[in-house]
């Protein structure tokens, strides 16, 4: 977390290097919401709540866009979120 790729973008295939960008902007996304949410647990002033917790929400966005853009160019990575859907979806009824 905290400005640290988790992955070492030069050692990646150039072929696979688009979908890295994107799994990598996820991770970074998820880690902002993490930290937002957190900070916002921590605090007594309701203003500074207020403001990390939409700012959380806007990071929620942009997992989407990300993930949005992921699913167009993995379709390995499409299927495997459905079956995951699937799945949960099976056990919980």
């Amino acid at each position: 977390m905290l400005s640290q790729l988790p992955t070492k973008l030069e050692n990646v295939k150039k072929e696979d290097l688009d979908n890295e960008i994107l799994r990598s902007g996820i991770i970074a996304e998820l880690d902002a919401i993490n930290f937002y949410e957190q900070m916002a647990a921590l605090t007594e002033n309701d203003d500074i709540r207020k403001i990390l917790l939409d700012i959380a929400k806007e990071e929620k966005t942009h997992v989407g866009e990300f993930q949005t853009l992921l699913l167009r160019s993995d379709n390995e990575q499409a299927k495997e979120l459905e079956a995951g859907k699937k799945e949960v979806e099976e056990e919980l009824s």
